[in-house]
């Protein structure tokens, strides 16, 4: 997706989200605009990027409502960039933030413009409530009544159920099951079991609190609306506590539970990227460079137990186009929608059977002690459009501070898509 060969590099020069929460917890009265608001506040203040005019800002939310017509645009003129920057909005699911990277790094390499900000949003607990259909249709046909009778006579077949909202659903739309109904498919087709899924889980935990304990994140967060740090985090978790959870999607012979499953989270991010030009001119540091990118969809429909599985080919491809091995690498970032995911990632990739059921050779096992070092969305939580902020930032500072280095993401998303993408040092 980026043609490096014949374009200029790009470079992640700065980072900043809020601390992610979990559903219904210290965010619930913030909207997306509210919390995209503060974390590029948080980006322009630790930047000094106060007056200037960017290039373009891009981003998006994977759950709007409907006065969210122009979500990114809006946000830009609440801070305090110059209100002549341009914004766009961009959905692309759980890859909503890694693809709004892509897009602003191409307009870098094909030096249409010098900087710009992608990000993400999106809020699970400020989410629209839609009216039952019968209560549209009559609503509609009394606004386009001529008289007042007949206006009445359409309210007066408004029944006491049609009040009720239809509850919003996070749900796979061709196969009507949600994301971790799809996942025990996964999990039971590929053999991943309850232990292997909450061993997984439990370093995650363990990994991200280390990395809050040395400072790891105090230069990456602002603080919001009181909370300073991602309440996900379960500092005292333990395989006891995680085996005493109950299935939480199949509740018979399920193996996936709340435990081992990323939780409906509230959050924004964001990441700044320019050309090395216009970094040296500001005085800033490059942390990393975007190098690769590649994006690809899986068929889903007759093989449910691989939605989320098309990483695997858009990590082989990528690979490919690239020159490189998937050990060539010093950090993996893969996003853990589910422990179940990423482990099936990994025994797809490690497989010669597996990958040939994919059409591909095996990529090979990795280095397990370099993947997600410091936690990931298991232990952070995973506000979709806002997770592919959280991993790029993760994985720049990494490897600006091993001074060299490549890193590998991997990020899985609804409707059977999926995103990889290399950063270099």
């Amino acid at each position: 997706m980026l043609a490096i060969a014949q374009s200029r590099k790009v470079a992640i020069v700065g980072y900043n989200r809020i601390p992610f929460a979990r559903n219904n917890t210290v965010y619930t009265q913030a909207n997306n605009k509210d919390m995209m608001v503060a974390a590029l506040n948080g980006l322009i203040d630790r930047y000094k990027l106060q007056g200037l005019r960017l290039g373009e800002v891009a981003g998006g939310a994977v759950i709007k409502d409907s006065r969210e017509i122009n979500l990114m645009r809006e946000c830009v003129m609440s801070t305090s960039l110059d209100r002549a920057t341009p914004a766009c909005d961009i959905q692309q699911a759980c890859d909503t933030g890694i693809e709004s990277a892509v897009y602003i790094a191409n307009k870098i390499a094909l030096g249409q413009i010098e900087v710009g900000i992608a990000g993400g949003v999106d809020s699970t607990s400020n989410v629209p409530l839609l009216l039952g259909e019968n209560l549209r249709r009559i609503l509609l046909a009394a606004r386009r009544a001529k008289t007042t009778g007949e206006r009445l006579r359409q309210f007066l077949k408004i029944r006491l159920k049609d009040l009720a909202p239809e509850a919003p659903q996070n749900v796979e739309a061709r196969t009507g099951l949600s994301m971790g109904g799809q996942t025990e498919i996964t999990a039971r087709h590929y053999g991943i079991s309850r232990e292997e899924q909450d061993q997984y889980s439990l370093e995650s935990h363990q990994k991200m609190a280390r990395a809050y304990d040395s400072g790891f994140f105090n230069d990456m967060i602002t603080p919001y609306n009181g909370l300073n740090r991602d309440n996900n985090l379960r500092t005292d978790t333990s395989m006891e506590k995680l085996a005493k959870l109950k299935p939480a999607f199949d509740k018979v012979n399920g193996s996936l539970t709340a435990g081992n499953s990323s939780p409906l989270t509230d959050g924004a991010s964001c990441i700044l990227l320019a050309s090395e030009e216009w970094a040296r001119a500001q005085g800033l540091p490059v942390l990393a460079y975007i190098t690769h990118a590649e994006l690809a969809a899986i068929e889903y429909l007759d093989n449910r137990h691989n939605l989320l599985m098309s990483p695997v080919h858009a990590a082989s491809r990528m690979l490919a186009k690239a020159g490189l091995t998937l050990q060539d690498f010093d950090f993996y970032e893969i996003h853990e929608a589910f422990a179940a995911q990423v482990l099936t990632t990994l025994k797809i990739w490690e497989s010669p059977e597996l990958s040939r059921q994919f059409g591909q050779e095996p990529l090979g096992s990795i280095d397990r002690s370099k993947l997600n070092v410091v936690g990931s969305s298991l232990a952070a939580g995973h506000p979709f459009a806002a997770t592919g902020g959280r991993v790029i930032a993760t994985l720049a500072k990494l490897l600006h501070e091993k001074g060299s280095g490549r890193g590998f993401i991997s990020v899985c998303a609804a409707g059977g898509q999926g995103i990889t993408a290399i950063l270099q040092r």
